[in-house]
């Protein structure tokens, strides 16, 4: 009996289609050696980017017959302005804990949506616990974190649990968790922090936190402490995932949950361990502004670090430096914001920039990783082949 055409090798198995969601998940989590072989196509890409994202914004401002050139200045000057580049630090700062915290969850193949509605969560319950304490300075400044990060991580662990008990996609639940949050504090707002200050305003926010909550400047009114404890997360995030056994079980079940789970690992436990971690960073995401800035927490507060975070987790690659480099990109991005809009330029061209450098990325690195995979699985086949040749 002769084969058929269409079938020259009966014994091979058919080719198994790759759905979307593991594309996904090959760009936020990809193998640890496909990591190491892409570092320099992954740098290439990322300037490509940046490079390309600033030919379209030029583009946008030369079609709409804004003077482009006026961009490149601003830019010029907040580079070589200190009180600019300070602003960089600044802005940051909420974004690199962000997007560490997404991180987490990438780890394990969870996208973690939530961190908005976790650092919101975390600010608000932080300045009513750090609003009505009264200790000693350091003291004061670690309850209020440990409150922020416990309410971050019991509302992240929400998603987790749902997960692992009743197969919710964390994705759904983080995205309803960010809806409820927001009204669910709307509404405390509306019923129970409505006064009015000494000259009579009616004011919306928590009671202001004691000096002694306050966090330390580095460089007053500029940069505060919070700088200092991203760094000491983002080194945190690299000593447990990528050099501790936790974090070996974690990328081992995130990039192979099967082969995990036939070694024993229990991934589970890993999903709802994971979940906590990435909202207990999430919780700690608005402090900078909380105890640095503003002292009470209000409606007005800063908004859209979580959503930042996750563009600068993916555009980082997950790894720590990545992340820090690319905060510090988005952050300098966010400070160009005043000047455009004070130079009469669209200031929408920033997120327009963020987004072709974010897309490009991806689908670069995305590229890279479907010709690396095909090339693995040739070279494969042809081992496989050559030991039942010499067999």
């Amino acid at each position: 009996m002769t084969d058929s055409p269409e079938s020259p090798n009966p014994g091979a198995s058919a080719p198994r289609t790759v759905t979307w969601g593991e594309r996904i998940k090959r760009i936020v989590n990809p193998p640890e050696s496909q990591t190491r072989s892409q570092a320099l196509v992954t740098l290439a890409s990322s300037l490509g980017a940046i490079v390309l994202a600033m030919v379209i914004a030029t583009l946008i401002l030369v079609i709409s017959g804004k003077d482009w050139i006026a961009l490149f200045e601003k830019m010029g000057d907040n580079l070589t302005n200190s009180d600019k580049l300070l602003d960089t630090l600044r802005e940051a700062t909420p974004i690199m804990m962000s997007a560490v915290a997404v991180a987490i969850g990438f780890k394990m193949n969870l996208f973690n949506i939530g961190v908005e509605g976790q650092w919101l969560i975390g600010a608000f319950f932080g300045a009513v616990v750090g609003s009505k304490i009264h200790l000693w300075a350091p003291l004061h400044v670690l309850v209020i974190l440990i409150t922020a990060a416990t309410a971050g991580a019991v509302w992240s662990g929400i998603a987790g649990v749902l997960k692992v008990t009743r197969g919710v996609n964390e994705v759904i639940a983080t995205i309803m968790l960010n809806a409820l949050v927001n009204n669910l504090l709307q509404f405390l707002f509306d019923e129970y922090f409505r006064f009015q200050d000494p000259s009579g305003t009616l004011d919306v926010k928590t009671k202001r936190i004691p000096e002694s909550g306050w966090l330390p400047d580095i460089v007053a009114g500029r940069v505060n402490s919070a700088f200092i404890l991203a760094l000491l997360i983002s080194l945190a995030y690299w000593l447990v995932v990528y050099k501790s056994r936790f974090g070996f079980r974690l990328r081992a079940s995130g990039g192979n949950a099967i082969a995990a789970a036939t070694s024993g690992i229990a991934s589970k436990k890993l999903i709802v361990t994971a979940m906590l971690l990435s909202g207990a960073v999430g919780g700690l995401v608005g402090m900078g502004y909380l105890l640095g800035e503003s002292h009470a927490y209000g409606p007005s507060h800063p908004s859209g670090y979580g959503f930042d975070g996750i563009s600068v987790a993916l555009l980082g690659r997950n790894h720590p430096g990545g992340i820090v480099a690319s905060a510090l990109l988005f952050g300098f991005l966010d400070t160009l914001v005043g000047p455009l809009q004070i130079a009469k330029l669209p200031s929408a061209v920033i997120p327009v920039i963020k987004a072709v450098i974010l897309l490009t990325v991806v689908i670069v690195n995305e590229v890279v990783s479907v010709k690396m995979a095909k090339r693995t699985a040739e070279r494969t086949a042809a081992q496989l082949e050559l030991a039942g040749a010499a067999a």
